[in-house]
Parts: C-alpha cells; structure tokens; sequence
C-alpha cells in the first residue's frame, strides 16, 4: 500500500533533574554544595533514508518519544545527555506542525537530518545556586519539559518527469515499456492507484526518473475522483508530460481532455503552468486517430511540442524519450523548488528560534478558582521541586517577577482565593 500522508506525535525527552547534595568526606566539615546538573533530553531528529519510498511505517507507530537526561548525580558530577531519537523517513517528506500548519522540514537529500522536537534542558543541581550569601543552598531545579507536538508528514515523489492524463489514456503502458517498472495495467479506469517510479534511460546513456501519477478527472483540484490525493507529486517535477488518448474511442474529445487537465493543475497551483510540457499524442495504431491528431494540433497550436506514439508498438517513443532528456538538461534540478525553498527556510527558522511567550492567561473555573496558564509559567513549575522549602521561595519570586500576583489582583482576587496552576492548587496571599 503506498501512503504518503500520516499524522504523528513526537515528544522530546524532558531533561534530567538536578541534585541538592553536600560534600561528606573526612576532614571536610564544610564542604559545601556537590549537587550535579542533570543531563540535557533527547532531540526527535527525523532523517532520510533512500531506501524508504513510503510512509507506510507510520501507520502502525504514531507515537515518537525520545529518552529522558540522567539526573544530576554527588560530586558535582553532570548527568548524561540522552542521544537523540532518529526516525527514519523517505526522501521528498515535508513536516508541518499539524496545529498551525507552519513548515518545520522539507527533506529530499538522503542522510538530511531535521529535529522536529528539541529536549528539554537538565535541571541545575545545587552547587550552581552558590553565592557568597548562601553557600550551602538546598535548591535544585527539574529538568526542562521536552517539545511535544503533532506533526502532518507528506510524502512529494522525487521525480524528474510527472505522467498526466485521464484514465486509460496510457501512462502505466508508457512507464512499462521505457523503464523496468511494472505498474499494473488494466482495461478499466483507475487501474493505478498509486504512483509508480521508473529509471529511464535513453539510447545516448541519459537517464532521468519518470512518475506515472494516477488519472485525474475533472474537478481533481478540489476533490473528486483520485488524482486530488496526488496532485502534491507533480510539484517537485520538472517537465510534465501530458499523455492524450488521441484515438477518441471512449467518446472523448482529446482537445477538450487536454484542456480539462490543464485547468486542474492550474487550479492546484497556479506555478504548475510554469513547467515545460511536452504532449504525448498515445494509441496512434488505432483508427481514425492521425484524424484527430490534425485537429488537435490546430486547436492548441504551436505553444507545446506533440510526439504522436503507439505504447504498445512502441513507435515514436525513441524521439519522446530523446526531447525529453533535451528538455531536462536546460533545467536547473532547483529551478522550481528555489522561491519555495527561500519561503520554507524562513519559517523553518521563525519557528525554531522564536522566543519564549512570557503571556500568561487568567480565567475562572466553575468553582471560582482563578485558573494559570501560559508556556513560561508551566515550564517554571515543572521545573521547580516544591519538596523544598528553599525551591518554593524561588518559584514565588519568579511569579511575582512575571507580573503574576499584580495580574490576579486586577482580576479581582482577594486574600484565601484558590489559584490552579496544571495539577496544582495554592491561596493567594495579600
């Protein structure tokens, strides 16, 4: 089965907890704070794997979640860093935050790494709290929360030249006889149900990869038929061939079927019209079709160059396979991908590096009790160890350094009001 769009969870590992520890050895009295920090979490990192053409793996683990670091340990010694989880993807996988729908990867090269979730970092152990006026501080910090998110992974087919045409116009027969594919080939609509990848390679020793995607039909753009579940796959090709069963014996018109098709793709996305197209004239042994083959060409004119052909006698489809190795060779392998590659980096960078929301919402539970949330706050509470006094304080100063108490007093609570932070629950005191 191919799939190539899922939906998953990853989880970074969260980092480890600092220690609160002193030194106890002989003739050391006073040895002061030895509490180590804990080590850093484990990144979700996804990489390609060229030997992957599928998302098929993701349907049966959706679930991804790296190690947690070691906790701080005496002595000051740092706990360890917990490796990175690798998840192996094929190339052409783009990543989006399934949330916000922002890019965070587009991976096409094999071995290109992205890490879609960072680790949290390691908890301070003790010995990092030390100052002149308090050098034996019981304080240490939890580790930091790893990124957890869901991410959408869509699969684009690598592919140099992109198949398209109604059902049974010929794709499958033409990938079958230029390139040691075998799609499955059948006398009814939609026999491909998925798209099938051939190295081709011409008389001349040039070679380029071909992509037979399955039949639109009118109307793809927005959902009928099959071909909308793969239109994505004609983005990353560089030349379009358009296949035209120019025989007409389904009752078609081959004008009105290139025009169908056409208006598709634009409708898609309206740069599909910017790739070189070269029109495939197929099933030329049939009746009636060098008739129709003259029509057509007055109809669309001089704009696209037309290659009549018979798949199945294979005339003609030497000089197909030579024009389009020319055409290949005039385009740049990233002339197509460089605006949206820009537009990706960008956002890719927006959002991994954006800074921390210091925002923190206030609201009312049905019991009255004022409700905390925000990305700052929460990250400080799980950072914080409230079986120590000394870590209570702490965690107190920093709430009313980000404007917490000020902010519930404006919302109106008094002294014994209920404050809920997650699984939390303390009194607001005046």
């Amino acid at each position: 089965m191919f799939v190539d769009q899922v939906q998953v969870f990853v989880k970074a590992g969260d980092g480890g907890n600092g220690l609160v520890a002193f030194r106890r050895e002989k003739y050391e009295p006073m040895g002061g704070p030895a509490g180590g920090d804990g080590g850093n979490g484990g990144d979700v990192i996804f990489e390609v794997d060229e030997g992957l053409n599928t998302l098929m793996d993701f349907r049966f683990q959706k679930h991804f979640k790296a190690s947690r670091g070691v906790n701080g340990m005496p002595k000051g010694m740092h706990g360890k860093n917990s490796d990175p989880l690798i998840v192996p993807v094929p190339p052409g996988t783009t990543i989006r935050n399934a949330d916000t729908g922002d890019l965070i990867a587009d991976l096409t090269e094999h071995k290109q790494q992205a890490i879609i979730a960072h680790g949290g970092r390691g908890g301070r152990g003790n010995i990092r709290f030390a100052n002149a006026r308090n050098r034996a501080p019981e304080l240490a910090e939890n580790g930091a929360p790893g990124e957890e998110l869901y991410v959408k992974l869509e699969l684009k087919v690598l592919a140099d030249v992109g198949l398209v045409g109604f059902p049974s116009v010929g794709k499958s027969t033409l990938l079958s006889i230029v390139s040691a594919a075998k799609p499955k080939i059948a006398d009814y609509h939609f026999t491909t149900l998925a798209p099938n990848l051939g190295m081709v390679q011409t008389e001349d020793d040039r070679s380029f990869v071909m992509a037979d995607l399955p039949g639109l039909i009118q109307g793809a753009h927005s959902g009928i038929g099959l071909g909308h579940q793969f239109l994505r796959h004609i983005e990353r090709t560089r030349v379009i061939v358009h296949v035209i069963d120019m025989s007409g014996l389904e009752g078609r018109d081959p004008y009105e079927d290139f025009v169908t098709i056409n208006e598709e793709l634009r409708q898609y996305d309206e740069k599909m019209m910017q790739r070189p197209q070269i029109i495939v004239a197929n099933k030329m042994d049939m009746p009636d079709s060098e008739d129709n083959l003259e029509l057509f060409k007055e109809q669309v004119g001089e704009k696209y160059p037309i290659f009549p052909i018979s798949a199945i006698t294979k005339d003609g489809v030497r000089e197909l396979l030579f024009a389009v190795a020319d055409t290949l060779e005039k385009i740049p392998k990233n002339q197509f991908e460089t605006d949206e590659d820009e537009t990706q980096t960008e956002e890719r960078v927006l959002y991994k590096f954006e800074k921390d929301d210091d925002t923190i919402e206030i609201t009312r539970d049905d019991d009255g009790a004022y409700v905390l949330s925000g990305n700052t706050i929460e990250r400080i509470f799980k950072m914080t160890d409230f079986n120590r006094d000394e870590s209570v304080r702490r965690f107190a100063r920093q709430m009313r350094h980000l404007g917490v108490d000020d902010a519930l007093r404006k919302r109106g609570a008094k002294d014994g009001d209920i404050i809920r932070l997650l699984d939390f629950e303390f009194e607001f005191i005046e």
